[in-house]
């Protein structure tokens, strides 16, 4: 297994873990054991999709990002709400409202990721002529989704469309535009995503595709809700304000961006449970007439992120009416085709895979351990509950032969050992006597 030292914005709070086995059973990377009472979670499986933290119900799992003071560390800072953030005010009827409230309590300037989203919906309607990228082209908006594959199913990194998220490409406009007007440099200027998922803050710390991020850090959205939730309630219309597209507004929600993108030849899955399913229908060759596909770990899309604070299903609503308000003008018209060369949309740097599900990096080594995990397995019983510390028996034996675990974890090989322990003094007691 690698060595390489990953960021990671999820952790564990020891002091809160009971050793419970639920999110051994949740994590869709195999990526947590219970060892010695406590979960450890594998630094090279995890994916930070949250979803350890949205099941524990010790709330052992938590997300780290960055703190409001920390845009303090800037001469301007630079808040890019993600589109998910409206959708936690209950009928919110304007998107400024929350922008301007974001200025409240401490930014400078605002920049909506909705209007990077519409950028990034046109780069990739022009990606898609692109007849030699292999269908189904798989969407790079959720980085969960992408290390998933990295890690799963590294045979359709390929697949993984090559264009920057819409965080990112708002934040490279938003830097450049607000020093043009200002006058000032770029290293002035701090560029914050107000998050809904860890996810995105580690892809900011551990970028995906490029070598380094255009923002600055995140701020969760749970963490500024309740600040921001008075203001939002005073706040006025603003007549001059001029809003990204409701298509960009609606990438928030799952469907958003396959609509926008491919309404024709397009599938979009929400959960990563059901992500999974359907990667393995792709790796399949079962959906190769599919253009487009949207993935989103979290169900409902961001809006289901683990850290928002309003239910997904009344974010999702909230989104919808305030979409269903504004005008319908799609990103192809509202995006000059001169932002494409303006500003930086393709990645820089490859989609590599994950090599920590490899036994070895001998080949030779390698097959010698798989043999002796498919021995182990034989001698399994196949529950997969998780008793031993590792989420199933074949991550089990591979625990075993990684060095990890030994056959005596599992309750019912050692019930089995003392049975027969148990009877072998029995047999020699009446041996003795005889």
């Amino acid at each position: 297994m690698e060595n390489v030292r990953r960021y990671h914005s999820v952790y564990l709070d020891k002091e809160r873990c009971r050793g419970c086995t639920n999110c051994l059973e949740h994590c869709p990377t195999e990526a947590i054991r219970v060892r010695g009472g406590r979960a450890h979670i594998l630094d090279s499986l995890c994916i930070d999709c949250g979803e350890c933290i949205r099941i524990c119900d010790y709330h052992a799992k938590v997300a780290v990002t960055d703190a409001l003071a920390d845009i303090h560390r800037f001469k301007y800072s630079i808040a890019l709400p993600a589109p998910s953030l409206y959708g936690q005010f209950r009928g919110l009827k304007r998107p400024e409202y929350v922008l301007e409230a974001l200025k409240k309590i401490g930014f400078y300037d605002v920049f909506e990721v909705s209007r990077g989203a519409d950028v990034v919906t046109r780069a990739i309607r022009e990606r898609l002529r692109d007849d030699l990228i292999p269908r189904p082209v798989i969407s790079s908006a959720c980085p969960a989704v992408v290390r998933l594959i990295q890690v799963r199913f590294p045979e359709l990194l390929d697949h993984v469309i090559d264009i920057r998220q819409p965080m990112e490409v708002a934040a490279s406009i938003a830097r450049a535009e607000f020093c043009k007007k200002h006058n000032c440099r770029p290293d002035e200027v701090g560029c914050f995503f107000i998050t809904p998922c860890p996810a995105k803050m580690t892809v900011i710390r551990a970028p995906l595709g490029q070598k380094k991020s255009a923002l600055d850090g995140a701020v969760s959205i749970m963490e500024i809700y309740g600040m921001l939730l008075p203001h939002v309630e005073k706040m006025q219309a603003d007549p001059d304000f001029e809003p990204s597209t409701s298509y960009g507004v609606a990438w928030a929600s799952s469907n958003g961006e396959a609509n926008a993108v491919c309404p024709e030849s397009s599938l979009s899955v929400d959960g990563i449970s059901d992500v999974i399913r359907v990667l393995e229908e792709v790796e399949n060759y079962k959906l190769n007439d599919l253009e487009y596909l949207e993935g989103n770990a979290c169900v409902g899309g961001c809006v289901g992120g683990a850290l928002t604070f309003e239910n997904n299903y009344v974010a999702k609503a909230t989104l919808r009416k305030l979409v269903a308000g504004m005008p319908k003008v799609h990103p192809d018209q509202a995006v000059p085709i001169s932002m494409l060369t303006k500003y930086q949309m393709r990645n820089d740097v490859p989609f590599e895979p994950n090599q920590a599900m490899q036994l070895d990096d001998n080949l030779v080594a390698a097959m010698q351990k798989m043999n002796r995990m498919k021995e182990i397995l034989e001698t399994l019983p196949g529950y997969d509950c998780g008793s031993c510390g590792s989420p199933t028996c074949k991550t089990f034996a591979e625990d075993i032969v990684r060095g990890y675990a030994t056959e005596m974890d599992c309750i019912h090989l050692m019930k089995n050992k003392l049975k027969a322990m148990a009877e072998e003094m029995v047999n020699l007691a009446q041996m003795t006597r005889k």
